[in-house]
């Protein structure tokens, strides 16, 4: 399959079509079959606050593999006119670390994001990440029927910080989370900026690219 119809035949859970950018779709995460695309992205240096810059395609695989496994996470590549464009992950802030760092309200949904690095030859169109994050939520709240995001970006994660505070996201302040030592899971202490946007607030705003 070219990468023009990127896994065209999947089922997307969110389909959105927006004037001036193109058509997004989200499609749940398939560890093997998108395990190229996975391995390019999350082991770039653009990419090491996700913690994975010296995996091997092993060990991408499995930590995708695992995260599938799970009812309470759930990964999505997000595909911008047949070609992949981000990946997406959601999660219950009841069932992760986060959970030590706030009161977790009914109808919360945890979100990260990473924004994939343009198709060779293609260049990223005013509003990219805007319009690529604006899709995703509308498939995270209103698709989903939740209340509010949360999102913990790294502290020192300014640009993604500053992304998130444009798409309307209100900072809560910093926050320690936990590190964590299991079997299946080893992630370290972060220090985090909390940040919230309500469903409210995204509907009004819209998922227009800005």
């Amino acid at each position: 399959m070219t990468t023009e119809t990127y896994a065209g035949a999947r089922e997307a859970v969110h389909e959105q079509r927006i004037d001036g950018f193109g058509t997004v779709r989200v499609l749940p995460l398939d560890p093997r079959a998108d395990l190229d695309v996975l391995h390019g992205w999350v082991t770039e240096e653009r990419a090491a606050y996700w913690g994975m810059t010296g995996f091997t395609r092993q060990q991408v695989l499995e930590t995708y593999l695992h995260l599938d496994s799970l009812d309470t996470h759930h990964a999505f590549l997000t595909v911008k006119d047949g070609v992949p464009a981000a990946l997406f992950q959601t999660y219950e802030p009841e069932a992760d670390r986060v959970s030590e760092c706030y009161e977790v309200r009914p109808g919360d949904i945890g979100v990260h994001l990473l924004i994939g690095p343009p198709a060779p030859g293609a260049g990223v169109l005013p509003g990219w990440s805007s319009a690529l994050l604006g899709a995703f939520l509308a498939y995270a709240l209103t698709g989903l029927d939740r209340q509010r995001a949360v999102v913990e970006p790294d502290a020192r994660n300014t640009r993604a910080i500053a992304r998130l505070t444009r798409q309307g996201f209100v900072p809560a302040g910093e926050i320690v989370l936990p590190g964590i030592d299991l079997p299946e899971v080893h992630l370290p202490e972060k220090r985090a900026l909390l940040a919230f946007l309500t469903r409210e607030a995204f509907e009004r705003g819209g998922a227009a690219p800005r």
